[in-house]
């Protein structure tokens, strides 16, 4: 046995031995290739021009990027896709003097061809493992058409809805929004370096998603705390999940502008959290430090961005013409622009690109890997599981597939491309009214043929003209169940895509009422890309499934849960406001010293004199059509030192008559601590199936970690205290409740 030891040993040590001789030769083929390097051929590695074709920001015409290319003046390009001509353009890297490979980035957000729900309805599914291969078949895909690099995941916590890249992220909170960035960095990057993965790009580094008013690229002002506890973790996640590169955001933040911002990228990401890996900048940001007005041009900006740590210029061209006068005049060190040359270099060395760099452009591949029907089954999985069920009186939903006669009504029923949601890729060469399943297509693939459907389109998604409304109702009245889809365009919500109104655009809400007064059941379905408000629909139709934008398959999948062949089992992960008015608005907000009881608008407490204090549908929530009874709680001590953890157990029967998933939710409040902590905060959670009559004891532990906040002196630390321990079905909804105290 002894021996058997020595030999294991000696093998392990013999494996890190390699492991480390396999990074220093990448380090060490670095540093040979900076040597040969020229000035300005480092600072084309820093260079980053978009093709003129998919652009996603504002274009800089340039006549001469492909000799730039053949002098390595270039280092990375987006918006080409496709092996044809991501090869042509990397073939003209390869006439270049080191012949120095390009990097290929794109924003493949949700989906390449095959196109999944926008972030914010998988963040809905609260499936980890669904979020994460929805990641992978995107790498799959996008590789296959010759892409190193995405530019996702966005991971922005946002609390207002009016902000339009809520889209982008998982929502409004950190626990949930960090597991859901290590899943999608993992889905992403698989082993990096194999032809089937991509680099994955973290966004945007720091603060975005608070911008003030909700007004995109706006500016950001927060308590460092906050910056710490609220919008930092999900970046840290990514970066332990491996994560190959940062952008950085175009916010100012407390009049920092991202960009330029030492404290960001050198102190925290580069220094504290050590990163490896290279910082990009968004499109055009570090030219727009000249409008943030905290240099005078863009030659001060070049310099200002450099020395903060931001390693490659995306479209702006301050690197390209203002770096090197930088450094022969003193002002920038060379030490800087060779550490961003080594980060960037080390990544296409990873990527094997110097060994092969058509790796990624292999044509058979690439038609494979795009006409994958797997692909499909799993984006209507996804997308069904992304779905949530808001309302459902008297059990109308699911429909029976025996009903006789469908209407079908709304101006988003037969649209194809509008499924697909803002941020995704248009392939040219594919049809998207033939690839995409729209809404009406999928009802006529789910019913038998005794089902009739009827249509009516009612109206346009905005406008006021209500000509189409008498249509719609006569078609309404022939009909035994009445679906009615509704909701924004597709690119109402995404990037600049900033609204004061969050309200259902037009007469669609009218359009609904003038329906329900037939007498008709009417299940209402709303198309979004954030959260909207729309009380009328709220407080009156029976049922109500918010679909957000669904994809390739959305069709399928909404008809999937309208039938019953997927019980929804998504929940909500912002919360939706009952009006502008509360924006920004979260669940885990802090108390006052005049709390408002009972949603009282009495004078003199913290609330609103014409409107409630609550959402009108909390964080976590969302129904289905089975129900669940948590029982039996049990906690193995209440009180523990913050060496010791709590284990804590209970009972989760399915009591209804169909098989289903139930996500169940763990909450924290520390009811004293020495700054004012949350009134609840998400702890953990679990995503359950249980067959109808089926229990299953569900099982939590409570560590130091959970029980840890940042204090006055930022420090991530525990105070002794009592904490509520609650257990539930959503933020609101708490089934189980007990205490623990943490002891000094």
């Amino acid at each position: 046995m002894k021996h058997k030891l020595i030999v294991l040993g000696a093998i392990l040590a013999l494996g890190a031995e390699v492991v480390f001789a396999q990074q220093k030769t990448i380090d060490q083929r670095v540093e040979s290739l900076l040597k040969q390097m020229t000035l300005q051929e480092k600072i084309g590695q820093l260079n980053q021009y978009t093709g003129d074709n998919q652009a996603t920001g504002p274009i800089t015409i340039n006549p001469n990027k492909e000799a730039e290319i053949k002098g390595g003046l270039i280092g990375s390009m987006l918006n080409i896709v496709g092996t044809k001509y991501t090869r042509q353009y990397q073939e003209l890297a390869m006439q270049s003097r080191l012949k120095i490979p390009l990097l290929f980035g794109q924003d493949v957000i949700h989906g390449y061809k095959t196109t999944f729900p926008i972030p914010l309805a998988e963040a809905a599914s609260w499936d980890l493992e669904a979020i994460e291969l929805s990641a992978r078949i995107a790498a799959q895909e996008a590789s296959a058409s010759g892409i190193h690099w995405v530019f996702a995941p966005m991971v922005d916590i946002s609390r207002d809805p009016r902000w339009g890249r809520v889209m982008e992220g998982a929502g409004e909170d950190t626990y949930l929004g960090s597991k859901i960035a290590f899943a999608r960095v993992k889905g992403f990057q698989g082993n990096l370096g194999d032809t089937n993965s991509v680099m994955a790009c973290v966004k945007h580094f720091v603060g975005y998603g608070a911008a003030v008013g909700g007004r995109d690229y706006n500016s950001v002002d927060m308590s460092d705390r906050m910056l710490w506890e609220t919008y930092l973790p999900p970046f840290k996640a990514a970066l332990d999940a491996g994560v190959a590169t940062f952008m950085n955001s175009f916010n100012d933040l407390n009049g920092v502008p991202a960009t330029g911002n030492k404290f960001l990228q050198r102190d925290i990401l580069k220094g504290k959290w050590n990163f490896k890996g290279f910082v990009v900048s968004d499109w055009g940001s570090i030219g727009e430090m000249v409008n943030h007005g905290n240099v005078k041009d863009s030659k001060e900006a070049a310099q200002l961005a450099i020395t903060a740590g931001s390693d490659m210029d995306m479209e702006s061209n301050s690197y390209r013409y203002n770096l090197a006068q930088l450094v022969q005049e003193g002002k920038v060190d060379i030490a800087l622009i060779d550490d961003a040359v080594k980060r960037i270099l080390r990544k296409k060395f990873e990527l094997g690109l110097f060994e092969d760099p058509y790796k990624y452009s292999n044509p058979k591949r690439e038609d494979k890997e795009l006409n994958n029907p797997m692909h499909r089954k799993i984006a209507r999985d996804i997308a069904a599981k992304s779905i949530v069920l808001l309302k459902n009186e008297k059990q109308l939903l699911p429909l029976s597939k025996d009903v006789k006669k469908i209407a079908f009504i709304g101006p988003l029923v037969k649209e194809h491309k509008q499924n697909m949601g803002f941020w995704s890729v248009e392939l040219p060469e594919v049809d998207y009214d033939k690839y995409i399943v729209s809404q009406w297509e999928g009802l006529q693939n789910k019913v038998g043929k005794n089902t009739q459907l009827l249509y009516a389109k009612g109206c346009e998604i905005e406008g006021d003209n209500k000509d189409g409304f008498a249509e719609a109702v006569t078609v309404a009245n022939q009909a035994d169940i009445v679906i009615v889809s509704i909701g924004e365009r597709r690119d109402m919500s995404g990037e600049a895509k900033s609204r004061s109104s969050i309200r259902i655009p037009g007469v669609q809400e009218e359009l609904v009422q003038a329906l329900q007064a037939t007498g008709k059941p009417v299940v209402v379905l709303i198309n979004a890309g954030r959260p909207l408000v729309f009380n009328k629909i709220a407080d009156t139709a029976p049922a109500i499934l918010y679909t957000w934008w669904l994809g390739t398959e959305a069709g399928n999948a909404i008809a999937d849960v309208l039938f019953g062949d997927y019980n929804p089992s998504a929940k909500l992960p912002m919360t939706f406001p009952r009006d502008e008015g509360q924006l920004p608005i979260y669940y885990n907000h802090f108390n006052t010293g005049r709390p408002a009881p009972n949603e009282t608008t009495t004078n003199y407490v913290s609330a609103y004199i014409d409107l409630k204090n609550s959402p009108k549908y909390p964080f976590g929530y969302g129904l289905s059509y089975t129900t669940f009874q948590y029982s039996d709680l049990k906690v193995t001590k209440n009180k523990i030192t913050d060496s010791e953890k709590v284990e804590i157990s209970f009972n989760l029967t399915n009591t209804g008559k169909y098989a289903g998933d139930e996500v169940v939710q763990l909450y924290l409040r520390d009811r004293v601590g020495s700054v004012v902590r949350p009134i609840i905060e998400l702890k953990d959670f679990k995503k359950i199936h249980l067959n109808a009559g089926e229990t299953m004891n569900i099982q939590f532990v409570i560590d130091k970690e959970k029980l840890s906040f940042y204090n006055e002196k930022l420090e991530w630390t525990t105070e002794p205290g009592e904490f509520d321990l609650m257990i539930g079905s959503s933020s609101s909804d708490i089934r189980l409740r007990s205490v623990i105290e943490l002891l000094k």
